[in-house]
């Protein structure tokens, strides 16, 4: 089944995940969504991703964090930039969510960000989801 919009649909695995308290989410791979991973896992939003081989795809697992009572560390998502309506953003201006307790993730020219690395490194781009 083909997705319009695979970032969205990443999100909304993850997101799925956490309500069910699943100890991992597993979704189709591809460079975008393995930096999102990656920020994701840089800034301690979950413990840990893999990328595991197959057909007709690689398979994308991300192990999700929760705290000692089950309750997971992120509480949500939201995509930002969609298909249809593109957001971009200059370095001044960069969302900050949640006052500071969430995170922004960019796409810019230097590769895919957290807003605050973006903001460091004097960069703008697309907004692509907000995670708290």
């Amino acid at each position: 089944m083909s997705v319009n919009d695979p970032i969205g649909d990443m999100l909304t695995r993850i997101r799925n995940a956490c309500m069910a308290r699943h100890p991992q989410a597993a979704m189709p791979s591809s460079k975008m969504k393995l930096a999102i991973a990656k920020v994701l896992k840089q800034e301690g939003f979950i413990k840990d991703y893999t990328e595991q081989p197959g057909q007709p795809y690689n398979t994308l697992i991300l192990t999700l964090k929760y705290t000692d009572e089950r309750q997971p560390v992120i509480t949500g998502l939201r995509r930002v930039s969609k298909p249809g309506l593109r957001i971009y953003t200059k370095r001044a201006d960069i969302p900050r969510v949640r006052s500071g307790m969430g995170l922004s993730i960019l796409s810019t020219p230097k590769g895919i960000l957290a807003g605050h690395d973006a903001w460091q490194q004097q960069v703008g781009g697309e907004v692509l989801c907000y995670v708290w």
